[in-house]
């Protein structure tokens, strides 16, 4: 999932964003309300997670700027700040925040707030994902055919579970490219074979265990969706 992390303190934003990368995450930085505004006018993100003392803006005003844009309706943003008193989280929530997390914060509690949240928000109640005769486990990211577990790539098990997620979607190239590379990874002249090669290779191996159905389809012009409805385990 792409992430876009704005604090201003390099050591803490090199920390966090070092512990998201371990945790597969694609983490941008950004340590001015200024240049945030300038990622966030271009490139959606899955994760905003936002610290509210900026140098040259309070946190709360990027935060009701980025909900007026379209392409952050679906982001999912988490305020990280030393103000936490019950005034300065409501006012977060009430602008548009799906958690708060009050510094000095674990980091190992803020993974799970966002795994938590990517559940709820996607209406799946386990860390294991039904579709069809296969399994997605998420907590060890792992997919299971029956009982055989099929060996795939970090970057074909994050574009399967972008498609599982968002199941019913037609999925554009560009979408698959930021969620999956981060931005800056696509654009008009960039090659589509990149992302093509992947597909193709995780289509191959969700044939070999099961060839009754073409899981990923094509939808010509736009991109790929996943076929089948997918299930909560």
């Amino acid at each position: 999932m792409n992430v876009l992390l704005i604090e201003d303190d390099p050591a803490l934003a090199h920390e966090l964003a070092q512990h998201l990368r371990k945790e597969h995450y694609i983490c941008e930085i950004a340590r001015t309300a200024r240049e945030a505004s300038e990622k966030l006018f271009v490139t959606p993100y899955d994760f905003v997670l936002l610290d509210l003392g900026l140098p040259d803006a309070d946190g709360l005003t990027l935060l009701t700027e980025a909900r007026r844009q379209e392409h952050q309706k679906e982001t999912s943003v988490i305020v990280l700040s030393a103000r936490g008193s019950v005034d300065d989280r409501i006012n977060g929530l009430r602008l548009g925040a799906d958690d708060y997390l009050p510094k000095p914060y674990s980091l190992l509690e803020l993974t799970f707030r966002m795994q938590a949240i990517t559940r709820r928000k996607h209406g799946v109640a386990q860390d294991s994902i039904s579709f069809g005769p296969f399994q997605l486990n998420l907590a060890d990211r792992t997919l299971c055919h029956e009982t055989a577990s099929l060996e795939l790539t970090r970057k074909e098990f994050d574009l399967l579970h972008y498609f599982v997620l968002h199941r019913g979607r037609v999925l554009t190239r560009g979408q698959l490219s930021e969620h999956i590379w981060g931005s800056g990874r696509y654009d008009d002249g960039y090659d589509s074979n990149f992302i093509d090669v992947h597909v193709k290779n995780l289509r191959r191996k969700l044939a070999q265990a099961d060839p009754t159905t073409e899981w990923v389809a094509t939808v010509r012009g736009v991109g790929y969706r996943l076929v089948v409805e997918v299930g909560r385990v």
